[in-house]
């Protein structure tokens, strides 16, 4: 799989892309599995997809497959989610919504100089 080359492809490595939701770990856990999730610029200078693996754990948001990313994120109950994902300067926040199958959202970010945005989607795998 390729690596990101900016911060659109750390804006949703978690693609599922949450911060601060406070939600009972068990309520969260029908979402909990193997997701992927691609990111699309719409809007500004940034590479226009990637796709990424991710996996939700107890409705925690992770992506273990390359370092130097930070990932703080969380789906709710209800499979709304929010994330940020931290790559050096560069950051980005997402928001959106987890079904039992599939789901989506938007997302913009940031670094030193340019400002991009977009949408993304995910899809559960097996596992």
């Amino acid at each position: 799989m390729a690596k990101p080359r900016n911060f659109v492809a750390v804006a949703l490595a978690g693609g599922l892309l949450a911060s601060g939701w406070a939600a009972p770990a068990f309520s969260a856990a029908k979402y909990d599995g193997n997701w992927s999730v691609v990111v699309i610029t719409e809007r500004g200078d940034c590479d226009r997809a990637y796709r990424y693996p991710v996996r939700v754990v107890n409705g925690a948001i992770q992506y273990t497959n390359e370092a130097g990313i930070s990932i703080t994120g969380r789906v709710d109950s209800g499979g709304r989610l929010r994330a940020s994902i931290r790559r050096g300067q560069q950051r980005a926040d997402g928001s959106g919504r987890l079904s039992a199958t599939g789901g989506a959202g938007v997302w913009s970010g940031k670094d030193n100089v340019k400002q991009c945005s977009g949408r993304w989607e995910a899809e559960r795998r097996g596992g």
